[in-house]
């Protein structure tokens, strides 16, 4: 199922991930709360499109999460809970053993970044990048 993205924010989504991440890229969804797109996706990774699009759904399935952490994590600043203040979101990390997930949401949409192992302030300069773009 298509996102009704862009073809301009989609070129520039993976031309920002592309050029601040490099060959260590693995891919680029777009994904709403009930839709996503695999934007880009490296060619050694996967010989079949629909098999790429399965692996990727389930990722968008766990990481649609942070259409709901937000408001959670916005509740403990001023006005909300005693909790701490964070400030604004910006992006999540995720890392593993052989590779990171970075997930950015603006709104009622976000993009998925997968890597093979990078330099982490990579992605915060990426993402604030993302973020601008999204909005």
């Amino acid at each position: 199922m298509r996102t009704g993205t862009t073809t301009l924010l989609s070129d520039s989504l993976v031309s920002t991930a592309r050029a601040g991440i490099g060959d260590t890229l693995r891919s680029v969804i777009y994904f709403t709360p009930v839709t996503f797109e695999v934007l880009y996706l490296r060619k050694d990774l996967y010989d079949d499109e629909a098999a790429a699009r399965e692996v990727k759904g389930r990722l968008v399935d766990v990481e649609r999460s942070g259409f709901v952490d937000g408001s959670a994590y916005s509740s403990l600043g001023p006005g909300g809970t005693d909790g701490p203040t964070f400030g604004e979101y910006e992006f999540t990390l995720r890392v593993f053993r052989d590779g990171f997930v970075s997930r950015v949401i603006v709104g009622d949409h976000g993009v998925l970044l997968t890597t093979d192992e990078v330099d982490v302030g990579d992605f915060e300069e990426v993402a604030v990048t993302l973020r601008k773009l999204l909005a």
